[in-house]
């Protein structure tokens, strides 16, 4: 506690009184905003609120130095732009369990049911909110899910004080996608008020604080002054910078964050009984990272992906090891996507250097021990872009044999493709003939699109795409483009397996299916918003009949269907009373949708299926009673 109020309070103020003007114009999240005036006089008022006691600004600046670059990474991992950042100063003034009069708790100020929402835990024994890590993540979900909406970072900020609902009602006209807007007097005073944060600190909050905190990941259940005698680290300031653990006992029910505080160029020093008990990704991985990826320069030096590494030495640390290497002991944590309290691996090589978007090879094969970590290390690519990529969230959904793809979006339906289906292998000297006339080959085929599993070597996505095709009688009819939705939507990808002079296959040309009374098909820009207020429908409607996942949003060419796909039902069935009826969860299905497909609250649903969070899982069972 002493260090703590020290560097606060006894130090001499790094930042020294000066002027923050507001500009005409700045940017935020991608945009350029013009500012007008009467906004610009308002909003330095608020400037000069926040920076006229040196003292207390720089309190503020040193709290955004020590926990901003874990709010950056997470926003970073959530494709979330970096500037939403200052509106954590704006919430709470980084202070963990600052409380609101409408009883909004943390560091983003949640109140209790969207945190649970959310995903966070808050009970008498944790409240996540009070969480740096969790409650970020939370905070970048939340604000994805208002820019879902929108398509306008400007508008999502809004949202994150009034809501979606309120902020449609406000907001005239089709604002989707605008990368220019005017802030005026008029414009919502929630927003000028971010603005202020932005233009007083962003300039004062480079550099490193006096106070640092690294991150100590946990699935196994520990008190906290356990943890601090693990990791050397004074149990007072350990507790004071995790909050979240009311009793200061940290569970076992889910993998948690305990953030450690360092101060200056301090260090910290981990036993080894600890490494032994750390929950660590190391130890998921026992493999080697020796793979395809790794190259030895002249020098005799190890690289991984163009990656300097250097290989660990039985009963290192990660501080012994950045020591060695000569590199800061967080840079080398961020840089090899482990904690503190993670396990070094002798023999194992460590990363030096950034990790690439990209790999120099195009695919992995999953083997038994293989996680998302151990692959990243292996070729050096990021965690977030092999999701990416391959479109996972967790290692629960690796299994030996399939493929990772290192460097491009793994086709869909890749892993789904029959065991039994004739599979036409790309020649790279030849091009298929991408049309849908069945004129043009010698038979017609019943078309189902698979994709091959393992890419052939040099070969683009597209190209990696094959058809399972059996062949029926040539002199039966061919489908008409002119019959149900369906079939067009199966022509439209069809591929027929006719060789061509590649000279002659210049182009691909897929034909969306035409747009009718009853369905919109999505362009460049276009949000659910924009689409719902062109016909006049509500936009919970539009989600509710096409099974949209908030998270991902819509796409060009993806096609909507503007009215209830069983018009002679209800929308919004209600259950009659003394009748309870099951719900079999749908990999589209959220607690949001399911509560109002059958016109029930969430919180209805999480107590009559005893659940404490909004997770789903796919086939889970939920009973929906009557009222």
């Amino acid at each position: 506690m002493k260090i703590f109020f020290a560097l606060f309070f006894a130090t001499t103020l790094t930042v020294a009184a000066q002027t923050h003007e507001v500009p005409h114009k700045m940017q935020f999240a991608g945009m350029t905003l013009t500012i007008r005036d009467d906004a610009r006089r308002e909003i330095q008022k608020d400037v000069n609120a926040l920076t006229q006691s040196p003292r207390h600004h720089n309190i503020k600046v040193e709290r955004a130095k020590t926990y901003f670059p874990i709010i950056e990474k997470v926003f970073e991992e959530e494709r979330v732009p970096d500037d939403f950042k200052y509106l954590v100063l704006q919430e709470s003034a980084l202070i963990a369990d600052a409380v609101s009069v409408s009883n909004a708790v943390g560091f983003w100020q949640f109140k209790d049911f969207t945190a649970l929402e959310m995903g966070l835990r808050v009970d008498k024994e944790i409240d996540e909110r009070l969480n740096i890590v969790s409650s970020s993540r939370a905070a970048a979900r939340y604000i994805k899910k208002n820019n879902f909406y929108f398509n306008n970072w400007l508008y999502a900020l809004q949202a994150y004080q009034m809501g979606a609902g309120g902020v449609m009602k406000s907001v005239s006209g089709n604002q989707s996608g605008l990368k220019h807007m005017e802030i005026t007097s008029s414009t919502y005073w929630y927003v000028k008020k971010f603005l202020a944060h932005k233009i007083a600190f962003e300039q004062d909050v480079k550099g490193k604080g006096q106070i640092q905190v690294l991150s100590y990941e946990t699935r196994a259940k520990k008190q906290l002054s356990d943890i601090a005698q693990e990791v050397a680290v004074d149990a007072n300031e350990l507790k004071l910078y995790n909050k979240w653990a009311k009793t200061g006992v940290v569970p076992d029910d889910r993998t948690y964050t305990v953030v450690i505080p360092v101060v200056g160029e301090g260090s910290v020093n981990i036993p080894a009984s600890a490494a032994s008990t750390a929950d660590s990704k190391a130890a998921e991985s026992p493999k080697s990272n020796m793979g395809v990826a790794v190259a030895t320069t002249k020098s005799g030096k190890i690289k991984i992906n163009g990656i300097a590494t250097i290989k660990a030495n039985a009963g290192e640390n990660p501080a012994g090891l950045a020591t060695r290497a000569g590199v800061d002991l967080s840079d080398f944590l961020k840089w090899n996507d482990i904690s503190i309290s993670d396990r070094v691996e002798a023999e194992r090589y460590y990363l030096l250097g950034k990790k690439r978007t990209r790999g120099s090879e195009s695919y992995h094969k999953v083997t038994a021990g293989d996680n998302l970590w151990s692959i990243s290390q292996q070729y050096g690519v990021q965690v977030k872009k092999l999701k990416k990529y391959n479109r996972l969230d967790s290692d629960r959904q690796l299994t030996p044999g399939t493929t990772i793809w290192l460097s491009s979006t793994k086709p869909k339906d890749s892993d789904k493709a029959l065991a039994t289906a004739d599979i036409v292998q790309v020649d790279n000297t030849q091009s298929f003939s991408w049309t849908a006339n069945p004129e043009q080959a010698q038979a017609t085929v019943s078309l189902k699109p698979i994709v091959v599993d393992t890419p052939v070597a040099g070969a683009s996505a597209a190209s990696a795409v094959a058809t399972s095709a059996i062949v029926t009688d040539p002199s039966q009819k061919a489908p008409k483009t002119t019959d149900s939705v369906e079939t067009i939507q199966v022509l439209a990808v069809a591929v027929v397996p006719t060789v061509v002079d590649s000279a002659a296959a210049t182009s691909i040309k897929v034909t969306p299916p035409a747009e009718n009374r009853g369905e919109h098909v999505v362009k460049a820009g276009e949000t659910v918003y924009g689409i719902a207020k062109q016909y006049g429908l509500g936009v919970m409607d539009i989600v509710t009949w096409n099974s949209l996942n908030l998270q991902e949003g819509i796409k060009p060419g993806q096609v909507l269907k503007l009215v209830e796909s069983q018009p002679v039902e209800k929308a919004e069935p209600t259950v009659q009373k003394n009748i309870e009826i099951v719900h079999v969860v749908k990999s589209t299905d959220t607690l949001y949708s399911v509560a109002r497909k059958y016109n029930v609250t969430i919180q209805e649903l999480m107590e009559w299926n005893g659940k404490k969070d909004f997770t789903l899982a796919v086939g889970e069972k939920l009973t929906i009673k009557s009222r």
